[in-house]
């Protein structure tokens, strides 16, 4: 019973360090997205669009990580 716990402990420590991963990895792709936007705003649909399918990607990875995590518990 305890070495169940314990690896459910580690899964949800996998899980959380997907998620911060991902939060992380988007703040960084808005961020310089915002960056790119102010210095050249009339590219601003190129910009979005290119960083709504990059943070979609890092929500991809992390969500894998996340079911990976879990089932691993």
């Amino acid at each position: 019973m305890n070495e169940f716990v314990f690896h459910g402990g580690l899964a949800a420590i996998g899980a959380g360090l997907a998620v911060i991963g991902a939060g992380i990895g988007i703040g960084k792709i808005g961020g310089g997205a915002m960056e790119a936007i102010a210095r050249q705003p009339e590219a601003y649909n190129k910009i979005q669009t290119a960083m709504i399918i990059a943070a979609a990607l890092v929500e991809g990875v992390a969500l894998f990580g996340v079911v990976v995590a879990m089932l691993q518990g």
